[in-house]
């Protein structure tokens, strides 16, 4: 098991054309951590934001009657990639892992793969 900050170095590292990530509880919207970003991207504001994108997807999900679990969310912008991965087990409930991914260096499929193995050892 790895702690938090090695978890989240390890998503800038190890993702090709990943350019920010964090760990955000949708419950209350705060980021638990970042890394990345910059003074072009704030990762507070995103981690805020995509916490409504959650909600309303569980929102959604419970009104169709769906009993199924959301993997991940992937929004597609000209230039970028933002996914969000729902987090399971162990102390993952109400936390996802936000990450933004460089459009023109990522690949989406080792993306997933890889944020499914960082999850899988992130220790809260």
């Amino acid at each position: 098991m790895s702690n938090l900050e090695t978890s989240l170095k390890e998503c800038l590292s190890a993702i090709d054309g990943a350019t920010a990530v964090a760990l955000v509880d949708y419950t209350s919207g705060m980021a638990l951590g970042t890394l990345g970003g910059g003074k072009d991207f704030n990762l507070e504001v995103a981690a805020a934001g995509n916490t409504d994108v959650v909600r309303s997807k569980l929102r959604t999900m419970e009104l169709l009657g769906l009993k199924e679990e959301i993997e991940d969310i992937l929004i597609t912008l000209n230039t970028q990639y933002h996914m969000i991965r729902l987090l399971k087990g162990r102390g993952g409930n109400g936390l996802f892992l936000y990450l933004v991914l460089d459009a023109s260096r990522a690949n989406l499929a080792m993306a997933r793969h890889q944020l499914r193995r960082i999850e899988s050892d992130l220790e809260i």
